[in-house]
């Protein structure tokens, strides 16, 4: 565990973040690692289902990722208070109910998901590899929801570090059972699904055991309640409006993967191996923000108020450094990391890829800022703050992609990313000012009391 209202805030939340950054880097191999083996080793038709079909289990992702805000926020802000009992019985509430909502969502899931590819307009020489990715995926959902309770757990006590050997152990290990299922038993596009199945399932497990033994020893010998709808309904607060912001950001893409679809599987597979490139990127500094988060709740909780803001502006400073450097790197080799995935030669969905990453990484450094203020708008559990923002962002997004493609063809779809981004940035920074002023000025309190 580590305190994180104490020491200087730069090198606190440095510290502190990088490990939540590696974490996030093995995620992304995760992902990538499915579209990776399926572009290589089947075919590019392969990784547009893959493709396809991860458009609708970031759905699910979204909720998971709101279930980890929600409990790390509250948790980290009792922990500040030094309120051990109620941190114990916040982690287990927060792990039953979510053990509960993951079978539910995933049994939702996997009775719709065809249904749900229709929407998106799904070719019909994609439907059915699609249909399997998607369904074998959501059987570990409820794992998934475990794991990512369990890392927001971790990171609200300030351990960043027992996360990032669990993913980094997991990610590799779905590498190779990827390769193992489609290269050696030929089992497709399912193959890389079960592969998935597997890792998540195991490593979801894991983190939970894991998680019970941490929270237990900050507790002691002494009971706690092992569930509080009090507490729940704090996590709830946080969480529902996360998992809506970021479930609408799912919806948004879905929407514009329907643009994408129309124009032909070339198109959808140069776009899944670029934006799986550039997903690593923004959740990346996202994962940085999440820190920033735990960073803001802990202080908060603790009365440290001034803390917020110098962190803020260390943890901005990291952020831009990132952006930098993932712009630079995209930039320049953007056609041998789009390749990587595509193994049949189609150099129009590598061109594709290409145009999209030319376009989007010049504005990185930019999104850092809006992604940092957003995890300390998530901290101080200022959620209508940090929607207004996000959701301007995406409302811009989709509706540039369906107004500007029949005029400017795919690259209409590509330019809308950096407009909504930049409104997104403008209205982020406007209003985390505003909340800064009234924090020096005493005006803000805890977000989360201890009972």
């Amino acid at each position: 565990m580590k305190d994180l209202t104490v020491g200087k805030p730069g090198r606190v939340l440095l510290a502190y973040s990088l490990p939540l950054f590696g974490s996030i880097i093995f995620q992304q191999l995760y992902n990538i690692a499915d579209s990776f083996v399926a572009g290589h080793f089947i075919s590019t038709e392969a990784l547009a289902a893959v493709g396809n079909s991860s458009e609708i289990t970031l759905i699910f992702i979204a909720i998971a990722f709101g279930c980890n805000i929600g409990t790390s926020v509250v948790t980290a802000n009792l922990f500040g208070q030094k309120e051990m009992k109620q941190v114990h019985t916040c982690v287990t509430t927060a792990l039953i109910f979510c053990g509960i909502l993951g079978v539910l969502l995933s049994a939702v899931g996997m009775l719709t998901s065809e249904w749900m590819l229709t929407l998106l307009d799904t070719p019909v020489e994609t439907m059915k590899d699609s249909v399997a990715y998607i369904q074998i995926y959501l059987m570990s959902y409820v794992f998934l929801m475990l794991y990512q309770v369990a890392t927001g757990i971790f990171s609200a006590l300030g351990d960043s570090k027992t996360p990032f050997y669990f993913l980094a152990v997991s990610s590799i290990a779905n590498i190779f059972v990827d390769i193992i299922f489609v290269r050696d038993f030929h089992m497709g596009v399912p193959g890389v699904a079960w592969a998935t199945f597997l890792c998540q399932s195991i490593s979801g497990i894991v983190a939970v055991i894991f998680v019970l033994k941490k929270v237990r020893e900050v507790v002691g010998g002494e009971k706690c309640p092992l569930f509080s709808g009090v507490l729940l309904k704090k996590m709830l607060i946080i969480a529902i409006p996360s998992a809506i912001q970021q479930s609408f950001i799912s919806v948004g893409n879905i929407l514009v993967q329907r643009v994408i679809n129309g124009f032909g599987t070339a198109c959808m597979g140069g776009y899944t191996a670029a934006i799986k490139l550039n997903n690593m990127f923004v959740t990346s500094v996202t994962a940085l923000g999440n820190g920033m988060s735990n960073y803001t709740s802990q202080n908060l909780g603790a009365g440290k108020n001034e803390r917020v803001r110098h962190g803020c502006r260390s943890g901005v400073a990291i952020g831009m450094t990132m952006g930098a450097i993932f712009a630079v790197v995209f930039y320049v080799f953007a056609k041998p990391l789009v390749y990587a995935f595509i193994s049949d030669g189609n150099l129009e969905a590598v061109d594709v890829g290409v145009d999209f990453l030319h376009i989007v990484t010049p504005f990185y450094m930019f999104l850092s800022i809006k992604l940092m203020v957003d995890g300390v708008q998530r901290g101080a559990a200022r959620m209508l703050q940090f929607m207004i923002a996000t959701l301007s962002d995406l409302f811009l997004r989709v509706v540039l992609s369906f107004t500007l493609s029949p005029i400017f063809g795919i690259r209409g779809v590509w330019y809308s990313w950096p407009v909504g981004w930049i409104v997104g940035i403008v209205l982020s920074a406007t209003l985390y000012l505003v909340w800064a002023r009234k924090l020096t000025a005493g005006e803000e309190k805890t977000p989360v009391k201890a009972e």
